[in-house]
Order: structure tokens, then C-alpha cells, then sequence
């Protein structure tokens, strides 16, 4: 659930931005396609009570590919602008923090609860739960879609990049993450008009991704779409007394500070 962090101190040393990957899972609903979204615990260090997608940075286990279906290691590279080794290491972390955190699995089947937990609790990597049976990774199911980084003089900083992922027939997404308190289905255009409302709080990435999904009509169309994935760093305005600004993307989103 890597997005977006708070500012640090000011002359602070610059903050390495950690990789990290966020999935918009989707399906089609009855009045449209939705998103799977999660609401953060209120006691989070970082980013409390905010609706977030599923996400996370990149671990080491990450590196250790299972065997997978669909665009290859060189496709992805180019799609995402990366070495091989890391472009692949960003599509596990993707499948793999999807599985964490809601159980679905990238793949033609499921996995268990057993094996869920070895994998968030880092006992076991993705490809050594997968690979006893005979499962690939389907990058298929996958569509790179944008790759926002946290702009210097934050606290955290992350290289985030979205993708959005089609939910496998016969599998259901559930809320199995302790940094969330729920989980649930909505249309992009409701989201909006909760966040609007005041009902929701939301960051300049989710809210970004939300304003190009509410555009989508159906699941097929919005993996059909072929997006170029640039880096985008966004611009933080800061005035007394006033909410920040961050503009990016060509949209500019008002950031309430913290304590206010």
C-alpha cells in the first residue's frame, strides 16, 4: 500500500525511493466495473485511515521469479522502463502483495490459507508456494499503468508503479491485511463522490488512478488499453495556512496537513 508519504524536516538528507508495486484489481459489477479497494487501520504510522489499493514494496524474495505465462521478462522491461531483473521483480511483488492482502493469486489456480501466510510472513517465497503446483504466474492478468515517485523531502519515498490486474474467475477477493480494517468492492465514480463528500480519505496517486478508471466502462476495455509508463514526480506547493498542493499528471490535489 506504498503511495504517497508526509515531509520530513526541512535540509533533511534526500530519501532513496524504495520500489514498490500497487494493484488496481478488478472486476465487472452490476453497474459496472469496480476496483477493490482497502480502508487502513487509524492507528498506522503511515498514511492511517486512508483508502488505499492493495500494494507494497519490492522484497528480495521477489527476484526469485516462478515459472509464468503471458508477455515475458523483456516485454515487461520495456513496458516498465527497467533492467529485466527488476521489471520481473516488480510484477511478483505485484501478484505477491495481491495474494497477501486479499488472496488472489495471479495464477489458473488458487492457493490456501497456509500457504498465504508462509508468504506474508516472508517464510517462503512466492515461486516456492506456486511451484509444488505446477502454478504460473499469469502476467497476463496484468497491465502496466502508471509509475508515480514521491517527491525528495518526504520521510518515506517510494518508486511506485500501478497496475491493473483482472480478477481470475473462480476467486474472491477478500481484506487479509492487519494495516486495514476492511475491504470491498465500489465503482471508481463512487469512490469519487465519497472521497468528494468528505466520507473518505484518499491520496493524489489513489485519487489520480480512480479519476482515469471511472473513464473505463468494462474490465476488457481497461486491460485492452495500451499506456506508456513514464516516471512522474509530483510538485508540492507549500503556503501558510493552507492545505498542500500537489500537481501532477496535469491535476492538482489539495493535501490537508497533518495536525490539521
Amino acid at each position: 500500500m506504498a503511495e504517497q508519504s508526509p515531509h520530513g524536516p526541512a535540509g533533511a538528507e534526500p530519501v532513496e525511493p524504495r520500489l514498490a508495486a500497487t494493484v488496481m484489481l478488478l472486476r465487472e459489477g452490476s453497474a459496472g466495473l469496480e476496483v477493490f479497494v482497502m480502508h487502513r487501520v487509524a492507528g498506522m504510522a503511515f498514511a492511517p485511515s486512508v483508502t488505499v489499493f492493495p500494494g507494497g514494496g519490492v522484497d528480495p524474495g521477489d527476484h526469485d521469479a516462478p515459472v509464468w505465462s503471458g508477455p515475458d521478462r523483456r516485454w515487461w522491461a520495456t513496458a516498465l522502463a527497467k533492467e529485466q531483473d527488476l521489471a520481473s521483480a516488480l510484477v511478483v511483488a505485484a501478484v505477491r502483495e495481491l495474494f497477501e492482502e486479499t488472496g488472489v493469486l495471479l495464477s489458473e489456480g488458487g492457493l490456501g490459507e497456509s500457504e498465504r501466510q508462509a508468504v506474508a510472513e516472508h517464510r517462503s517465497t512466492l515461486r516456492e508456494v506456486m511451484d509444488p503446483h505446477r502454478l504460473r504466474l499469469r502476467s497476463e492478468l496484468l497491465r502496466p499503468w502508471a509509475n508515480w515517485i514521491t517527491p525528495p523531502g518526504n520521510t518515506r519515498r517510494y518508486d511506485t508503479f500501478f497496475f491493473l490486474a483482472a480478477q481470475p474467475e473462480g476467486q474472491e477477493a477478500q481484506m487479509l491485511t492487519s494495516e486495514a480494517e476492511s475491504g470491498r468492492w465500489a465503482r471508481p465514480v463512487d469512490l469519487l463522490a465519497e472521497h468528494a463528500g468528505g466520507q473518505l480519505a484518499m491520496m493524489p496517486p489513489t485519487l489520480s488512478m480512480l479519476i482515469d478508471l471511472q473513464r473505463a466502462g468494462t474490465v476488457q476495455w481497461a486491460m485492452s488499453q495500451s499506456k506508456t509508463v513514464t516516471p512522474l514526480t509530483p510538485v508540492v506547493r507549500s503556503r501558510p495556512g493552507e492545505p498542500l498542493e500537489i500537481e501532477a499528471d496535469g491535476r492538482v490535489f489539495s493535501l490537508r496537513r497533518q495536525g490539521t
